[in-house]
């Protein structure tokens, strides 16, 4: 026989259980991105975005504005309000109200930046555990003096998903002493530019992770409906599909070494693709996807080390990636981004894949480091220069608070009878660093470059060979990695460049 006061009891819990559970969902959820020391771009209309439940009024007051908005979450409990921000200011408040109340503090206005790629935007402003992240130059230095109260970071951890995530894991921090020693360091110092240069707060939303492929950060719809990158999910689909017979093999050699008492070195076990961060799409779903009703000013990105051996696939692809950005944030962004560094292991071609994204694209730009590379790391700690550099374009082209933005780029030739004369964009001022001109090379029609000696003459440069007498292609730094000295007025170095497209 049941005991009737348990009974009773039971239920009186139960009821109260379900009531919090209840209520818990009841509860207006921000993403973590909207949040306390948040930075919303200017002069613009930003979205406002969470969750509650189904039909549930929620409301928007800013501090900055008298007039509340207002919204109904829809079925499945998502819910948006589009708010009109003023001229950059703050600190302002947020306060969103449904069943519960919510109040963000301390909000400035000002020039949000999203800062994406792989390590060399990861790469920290201190000295971490990891041995790759030595930090900048004089970075003990540089982290005393970052004491920049309007300028924030938001860093998205690294994580990766199969499918789109509703949200990041991160949180604001402002730019202090005890905060910016891990902040990426190239974002930091294009930040404080843009802070520097235009006074306006500035708010970065740093998502990278090192050694990542641009296929990681690109949306797998994109790579299905392209007939060239769709090859990119089928080779990733078969390393799924053979992976268990692969680990199978592994555990078989590893079991035969153990029994003959080997003392070889361990095989590296095989990477499961299920859980590959490298992996088509994983990033984009993880790191990206989230972010998306976010408005931006732009975005900066470094990226490109690990495409480099597949240079004639990343010409479709990084156009491709940029494309789908600016449609699925719903902006035409500015996108601004960093020629990979010179490297032993690091191919020109990849150098060249990002010239030709940067002529097709409109709206983008390019930042050239030959001048910085070191040819042992591929992470060169000189970040301030990189920071810098893409910070110059848009101070010219967005802020209108400078003028020089790029350093050479190749334009057009001209043979004149035993010589080659080259033309180029922004080629105004030509000089030659620390003595002639080197890394230029000439070639007839048996398409064997050799080296050639290069002279400036006004704003073109002319080069030529005494044994080569009918010159058909010239090629400047045109190897994995060398130190060239050709800059213009601004001192900024002229990208490397081919005339021909031979094999």
């Amino acid at each position: 026989m049941i005991n009737f006061k348990i009974f009773v009891k039971e239920m009186v819990l139960t009821v109260f259980l379900l009531a919090l559970v209840n209520l818990s969902w009841a509860q207006i959820k921000l993403p973590a991105i909207i949040a306390d020391e948040m930075v919303l771009q200017q002069k613009t209309k930003v979205n406002l975005w969470g969750w509650a439940i189904a039909g549930e009024s929620v409301s928007i007051l800013a501090s900055w504005d008298h007039q509340i908005l207002r919204t109904i979450a829809d079925i499945n409990g998502n819910w948006t309000i589009p708010l009109h921000t003023p001229k950059a200011g703050g600190p302002y408040t947020l306060t969103i109200t449904g069943k519960n109340k919510i109040v963000i503090n301390n909000v400035l206005l000002g020039e949000v930046w999203l800062c994406s790629g792989q390590s060399n935007m990861t790469f920290p402003l201190g000295k971490q555990a990891t041995s790759w992240q030595t930090g900048v130059f004089n970075y003990e230095q540089e982290i005393a003096a970052a004491d920049y109260p309007r300028l924030r970071m938001f860093t998205v951890k690294q994580t990766i998903a199969s499918t789109p995530k509703h949200d990041v894991e991160g949180k604001w921090e402002t730019c202090t002493p005890q905060t910016a020693g891990k902040f990426s360091a190239v974002a930091y110092y294009f930040g404080r530019e843009i802070l520097k240069g235009t006074g306006f707060p500035v708010g970065l939303i740093h998502s990278s992770w090192g050694g990542t492929p641009a296929e990681s950060w690109t949306k797998k719809e994109v790579l299905e409906n392209d007939a060239e990158l769709i090859k990119i999910l089928e080779e990733y689909q078969k390393r799924v599909k053979d992976y268990p017979l692969i680990k199978q093999a592994y555990e078989m050699d590893l079991a035969k070494l153990k029994n003959e008492g080997s003392t070889k070195p361990i095989p590296k076990a095989p990477v499961n693709p299920g859980t590959d961060y490298k992996a088509p799409t994983v990033l984009f779903n993880a790191m990206i996807s989230p972010l998306l009703p976010y408005t931006l000013k732009g975005v900066i990105w470094y990226q490109g080390e690990s495409n480099s051996d597949r240079a004639s696939q990343y010409q479709k692809l990084f156009p491709t990636l940029i494309n789908h950005w600016r449609k699925d944030f719903g902006q035409d962004l500015p996108f601004y981004f960093v020629q990979i560094a010179m490297h032993y292991q690091k191919k020109p071609e990849i150098r060249e894949a990002q010239l030709i994204t940067y002529r097709q694209l409109r709206n983008t730009g390019m930042v050239v480091i030959t001048d910085v590379g070191d040819s042992l790391d591929i992470h060169p700690r000189n970040k301030e220069t990189v920071g810098k550099r893409l910070a110059l374009w848009p101070m010219a082209k967005l802020y209108h608070r400078q003028k020089a933005f790029s350093g050479p780029l190749y334009k057009s030739k001209k043979v004149e009878g035993n010589k080659i004369r080259i033309w180029f964009d922004f080629g105004e001022g030509l000089l030659a660093k620390d003595g002639d001109l080197r890394e230029f090379e000439i070639a007839g029609a048996d398409k064997q470059f050799v080296p050639a000696k290069a002279i400036i003459e006004g704003n073109t440069v002319v080069i030529q060979c005494n044994s080569i007498t009918k010159p058909v292609a010239v090629r400047f730094a045109w190897k994995n990695f060398s130190r060239p000295n050709l800059f213009n007025f601004a001192n900024l170095p002229a990208s490397p460049f081919r005339t021909d497209n031979w094999e």
